[in-house]
């Protein structure tokens, strides 16, 4: 689904992405791990068409992407989540979903004034939809709150939902439980494992929390410093010794073999 090649981003002297190369398998849940400042969230920032890369490039189903803005890769189904939610605080989390599709015969004033119907009926197949897709994430009964009173598990549910509101192919989640409490981030795991099994959706996962990780990733890929370390199973990047490293520090390690 996707693969990036000698992937650079620099700011300035300091680079954040330093020839970072991996791929993204159809169907899969990938995870994408690594110490703070290891580069995750720059490669999704490049990927998703956020920053523009210094050097390399990324494909897409074999189409270079590389550059495209977000909305245009929106609009070939390669959608992201934020480690802090986006959401439109004023509206309600229904109204939030039914604002993800785009080119709404709404938008256009001609049909606004005289296309009333069209309109009308476009908007209840919409809401059909978001109210379907907010069964699917068991929280429906949050539909009419107000976007900037749920918590911030709800928050990253609402998030993925928004995924769910187009033809998505490919999600990059960031930190997805990043705040969230047990309960929920369960929720969300089989949320993803779900849209990942019925509806085909390949993921993407930046994530600290390692049981959860295991518990959905296969493979998992393992930055550090800008670039790809390792990539295997949970438990064989678990078990290198550059990851082992990479997060605790040549002293720390030894230290840790030491004592067992």
């Amino acid at each position: 689904m996707i693969v990036v090649e000698d992937l650079h981003r620099h700011f300035g002297a300091f680079r954040a992405v330093d020839g970072a190369s991996l791929e993204i398998a159809t169907g899969s849940i990938t995870g994408l791990i690594g110490p703070n400042g290891a580069g995750k969230t720059t490669l999704f920032n490049v990927i998703a068409g956020r920053l523009k890369p210094t050097s390399g490039r990324v494909l897409m189903d074999g189409e270079d992407i590389t550059g495209l803005a977000p909305h245009q890769l929106f609009a070939k189904g390669l959608l992201r989540t934020f480690q802090i939610a986006h959401e439109f605080g004023s509206m309600t989390v229904r109204e939030n979903l039914m604002m993800v599709p785009g080119n709404q015969a709404g938008e256009r004033l001609w049909n606004a004034w005289f296309r009333r119907g069209l309109v009308a009926e476009e908007e209840a197949r919409i809401r059909r939809r978001a109210d379907e897709v907010l069964e699917f994430l068991t929280i429906s009964h949050i539909a009419d709150e107000k976007a900037a009173n749920i918590s911030g598990g709800q928050k990253k549910l609402v998030e993925l939902g928004r995924t769910m509101m187009v033809e998505a192919k490919v999600v990059f989640l960031d930190e997805v439980g990043a705040g969230v409490n047990r309960t929920l981030l369960n929720t969300i795991g089989d949320a993803i494992v779900r849209l990942n099994k019925e509806r085909g959706y390949t993921f993407c996962v930046i994530e600290h929390d390692m049981d959860f990780i295991a518990r959905l990733c296969d493979p998992v890929i393992v930055m550090a410093e800008g670039k790809v370390l390792a990539k295997g199973t949970v438990d064989q990047v678990k078990n290198d010794e550059r990851v082992i490293e990479a997060y605790l520090g040549t002293g720390l390690k030894n230290k840790v073999v030491a004592h067992g």
